[in-house]
């Protein structure tokens, strides 16, 4: 259905696939564990799998905020990943600069939500040739999309696919307009929905994000069943120990029901026609 995406365009089952992995590259043994746990899962589900993992957080809510183990280091691990479980890499960059060295080590380069409409960088990820998913900003309606695609089109880059992440409800919630993945479907890419970043309480007081982890399956189930293409997660062996985002992660020892019953929604959905 997309054949530029790298090796995750839909298998015979007509199943959706999945972006999936702790939030950032913590140490050594994290990101190595996570990604062959999801690589079992998903070949055994037939689901077209692509581990990601930032290398380096840009966007913290505090001074003190972990994040990463050093840019080279980071990279070279994702690197290792990609060759040893021959799956795509994703990562977020952050700037022009950072497009051009992190595709060197990656298949799929990730645009943050607050940076969707960053033009250059855009067209800096672009230029690499690489696919290139750009998550919709909280801030935006999934109509604004048109023209984050529409940039990218002008930079003739067709590979990339468009997230949504949740919009800003108040303060300190996120909220999931599922009418926005028929919508942004109108730009003819891939629509993926973020099942854990749509459940962050950000701008808490204390400088660390909350989450409602408990409603995980609840988004993953409503995005397959209004047609989403594929599924994004940050999942981690010990959430609460996590260096980042933890609080809205999905514990990895529950992917795999998740996934079990995602697969189910989606085969039930292809039977109906």
């Amino acid at each position: 259905m997309y054949p530029n995406l790298p090796d995750l365009k839909h298998t015979e089952t007509g199943n959706f696939f999945l972006i999936a992995g702790p939030c950032v590259i913590e140490d050594r043994e994290n990101p190595f564990e996570v990604c062959a746990q999801l690589k079992d899962i998903t070949d055994r589900l037939q689901i077209p799998f692509a581990f990601k993992a930032s290398y380096r957080k840009a966007n913290r809510s505090s001074v003190t905020s972990f994040t990463g183990i050093g840019d080279r280091e980071g990279l070279e691990l994702l690197g290792e990943i990609r060759r040893q479980f021959n799956v795509p890499v994703v990562t977020d960059i952050h700037s022009e600069e950072e497009a051009e060295l992190a595709a060197s080590y990656v298949d799929i380069l990730q645009i943050p939500a607050f940076l969707c409409r960053q033009t250059e960088l855009l067209h800096a990820a672009a230029r690499t040739g690489r696919c290139v998913n750009v998550k919709k900003g909280q801030f935006l309606s999934p109509e604004a999309m048109q023209q984050v695609a529409g940039k990218m089109r002008a930079f003739d880059c067709d590979n990339f696919m468009l997230t949504e992440r949740g919009t800003t409800f108040g303060y300190q919630d996120l909220v999931v307009d599922f009418r926005g993945v028929p919508t942004m479907q109108q730009n003819h890419v891939p629509v993926v929905v973020d099942i854990t970043h749509s459940l962050q309480q950000p701008n808490q007081s204390a400088g660390v994000t909350g989450g409602r982890p408990d409603m995980i399956e609840t988004i993953g189930r409503a995005a397959i069943a209004v047609g989403a293409d594929g599924i994004f997660m940050e999942t981690h062996p010990d959430p609460a120990r996590a260096k980042s985002d933890g609080a809205n992660m999905l514990r990895l020892d529950l992917a795999e029901k998740l996934l079990e019953h995602l697969t189910t929604i989606r085969k039930t959905i292809i039977n109906l026609g």
